[in-house]
């Protein structure tokens, strides 16, 4: 298994010290970098010296990188947004920029997000009327059109998020989503985590609904109140994912999976720091995820 960790949850100070992560993460036998924050920028910000000093550090660390993780099209409304707002306009180019990046470090993995959550996407016997947002997933069909057309033209992988404030939050909607769009260039950045906002059910019935169309995997774990609308992060194994964890990875290992399974490192302990948060997890995810 290729494993691999998101490198801003190791450093997560103001500057986001890339070369202390890759040093945490090699040290740690992890060797795939997931760039989402490097220093003080979101990836695909950095100037072209920039770029080249992430280039020299990866090379220096024997790491790869696994993906481009930037938070292309996060929060905006699908119900509101058209390929003509200066908004979507802004995110469109933030994503070219992206794959610029992603060739030069030697990646073909862009993330994108899929705008802001409409809550209901379909309804019958009444609830079509009264409380679906009608409409709501053609139009993300329509948004999503134009990073599609980029990813094949230049010949990268678009990987869309599960996410829990996203149009697409869990594995059948991730399947529908590629299903609509007919790209061999759209594949599925499942966050099984993320997911539980939903009430998804992350094996067997998710992984089941997109395990020939997954790109890349990030693990962490929580624990999930919807009725008080609150997620609170644990080490992995500790949390509401904690059923699913050995399942998902001989999955993986049984189906050869070919991508990156990343450690999300967002749990911080009370006190601690996120480089605390990744060590105390680091043991489950080796154990679980390591051939």
């Amino acid at each position: 298994m290729k494993l691999g960790v998101i490198t801003d949850g190791i450093s997560d100070g103001i500057h986001r010290d890339l070369e202390h992560a890759l040093q945490v993460m090699t040290e740690a036998g992890l060797q795939y970098a997931e760039l989402q924050f490097v220093w003080d920028k979101e990836i695909g910000d950095q100037t072209p010296a920039e770029i080249q000093k992430i280039k020299e550090l990866i090379g220096r660390y024997k790491a790869q990188v696994s993906c481009i993780t930037r938070h292309n099209f996060s929060g905006l409304s699908v119900m509101t947004t058209t390929p003509d707002d200066e908004a979507f306009k802004k995110h469109l180019e933030g994503f070219k920029r992206c794959i610029r990046v992603a060739k030069e470090l030697g990646t073909n993995l862009v993330r994108t997000m899929s705008y802001r959550k409409e809550m209901i996407l379909s309804g019958y016997n009444g609830a079509d009327k009264w409380v679906t947002s009608q409409g709501a997933w053609d139009k993300l069909l329509k948004l999503m059109e134009a990073p599609v057309r980029l990813a094949e033209d230049a010949g990268i992988t678009l990987v869309v998020e599960t996410g829990n404030n996203a149009m697409i939050t869990s594995g059948f909607l991730g399947r529908k989503l590629i299903d609509d769009l007919g790209s061999k260039h759209l594949k599925m950045m499942w966050d099984p985590a993320n997911s539980l906002y939903c009430k998804d059910v992350p094996y067997p019935d998710a992984y089941e609904q997109i395990r020939d169309c997954l790109g890349h995997v990030h693990i962490k774990d929580c624990k999930v109140d919807i009725a008080r609308a609150t997620v609170r992060f644990c080490p992995l194994g500790e949390g509401h994912m904690a059923p699913y964890l050995a399942d998902i990875a001989a999955a993986l290992k049984r189906d050869k999976f070919q991508g990156v399974v990343s450690l999300e490192s967002v749990y911080r302990p009370d006190n601690g720091t996120f480089e605390d948060g990744f060590r105390k997890s680091l043991p489950t995810f080796k154990r679980l995820f390591e051939n």
